[in-house]
């Protein structure tokens, strides 16, 4: 029997294991407590699985010991020893200097390579660049293990597709690329992944192709959209509408839908590094992917300096004004923060004297002041704020004051029915940096 141990019960790790769960005995291992104690209850704070459906899998106790399926999440590493198959779902950073960073994935295969026995298979799932697999991760499980890699045990890749707060795209609709350590292990790879996505899966034959295949994924869409958001700096100037132009543009057959933005987030944002350091580290210094991450990197402070402008033409002192910034996720109805680009902007407005007031139904405050110093506000006000009797009360900070400019950062469902006038003071500034409000001082 196929026993299952996901390594990371995050955004991709959790999603995967409760897929799996249906169909075999998984545990799932975090080294949070915390998030093992709301799981285990039923609760998923990232939203990405509903708590009726992560319920509906969910067992007492290691389901390794008597069940054919289930779910049982822990901190313990003894719970895991008995799985043939370990899956690592860590997450994939760059540092400071976006460098990338191995540190979770080193971690992960030292916590695989202390029970890892002879037969087992370690698949991993985070974005790498090609040949992290076999040249980083593989060392770490061989030398804490003590076995020899594709003699006593076997490795896969098979990179994730998860599109956190998506609903309709989850794991099992999206194609999975899977990849083996030998061709034979390929096809174990292939056939375990097949039994439980049903949009179905493509066999890569290397690992290495497989590694690559994800990285560019992300690369392209990063360069596609720094392309859109040179087409708004370049519309901006002509005074041009930026959303006119692609609307009519988008009417051809084969053009490609992409809309300029802030690109944040753990994947788009982060990935092409990891393939350009892998180029750069072979003598190959990549122009292209290179060139999209810095415009788009660019971008909070662009956002910035076009609010700070609008400001000025409409007379208001900018030093001390008061702005309200909707949004500090990295995207819409998601409660995901990492790497969100929208910090930027609120740095950026900061440096010119704004004082910025956050409001993020949401985010976690918490996690908020924890990642980047910033207070998020999402306490409870009047129903008064949102147009239309059938809508719910949402969060919004404690302040009662109005405001001098209100910047839209992400488009949560919440905002689209907010009354912006309640909230501006006279001549505020309206900034959208998603391009869905109408009667907007100014747009990206």
């Amino acid at each position: 029997m196929n026993k299952i141990a996901i390594i990371g019960l995050g955004y991709v790790g959790l999603p995967l294991a409760r897929l799996f769960a249906t169909k075999f005995p998984v545990v799932g291992f975090d080294i949070n407590q915390k998030r093992i104690e709301e799981l285990n209850e039923g609760r998923d704070v990232t939203l990405e699985v509903e708590d009726a459906l992560l319920k509906q899998v969910l067992v007492d106790s290691n389901p390794f010991k008597g069940h054919t399926s289930g779910l049982f999440c822990t901190a313990h590493l003894e719970e895991i020893r008995e799985a043939n198959y370990y899956i690592v779902t860590v997450p994939t950073p760059v540092d400071k200097h976006n460098k990338p960073d191995l540190t979770p994935l080193y971690k992960a295969s030292e916590t695989v390579g202390k029970v890892l026995k002879k037969g087992d298979v370690v698949i991993y799932e985070s974005t790498v660049y090609p040949g992290a697999t076999e040249e980083e991760c593989i060392p770490v499980l061989e030398k804490v293990s003590g076995l020899k890699f594709n003699v006593d045990f076997f490795a896969g890749y098979s990179p994730e597709r998860i599109n956190p707060g998506d609903k309709e795209h989850t794991v099992e609709k999206i194609l999975k690329v899977t990849s083996g350590s030998t061709p034979e292990i390929g096809v174990k790879v292939n056939e375990l992944y097949k039994t439980v996505i049903t949009a179905g899966t493509h066999l890569a034959p290397t690992i290495k192709v497989a590694e690559a295949a994800k990285v560019i994924e992300n690369s392209q869409r990063d360069i596609n959209i720094a392309f859109v958001n040179e087409l708004a700096k370049i519309f901006n100037i002509l005074d041009i509408d930026t959303h006119a132009v692609l609307e009519a543009a988008g009417t051809k057959w084969n053009f490609l839908p992409f809309r300029p933005g802030l690109v944040g987030g753990h994947c788009i944002g982060v990935d092409p590094y990891y393939l350009a350091q892998k180029a750069q580290e072979h003598g190959y210094h990549p122009e292209i992917i290179l060139a999209g991450r810095r415009l788009n990197d660019s971008m909070g402070e662009y956002v910035a300096a076009q609010v700070v402008k609008l400001m000025i033409k409409k007379g208001i002192t900018v030093k001390g004004a008061q702005l309200l910034l909707l949004g500090i996720t990295f995207k819409e109805n998601c409660p995901d923060v990492r790497n969100t680009k929208i910090v930027d902007v609120v740095k950026a407005l900061e440096d010119y004297g704004i004082q910025v007031t956050i409001f993020d139904p949401w985010a976690n405050p918490d996690e908020v002041m924890h990642e980047y110093n910033l207070v998020c506000h999402s306490e409870l006000v009047s129903e008064s704020l949102v147009s239309g009797s059938d809508q719910s009360p949402i969060t919004h900070h404690p302040s009662p004051n109005k405001y001098n400019a209100i910047v839209l950062g992400v488009a949560h469902k919440e905002f689209l029915n907010l009354d912006l006038e309640l909230l501006k003071r006279e001549n505020a500034v309206v900034y959208d940096v998603k391009g869905i409000l109408t009667n907007t001082d100014g747009k990206l």
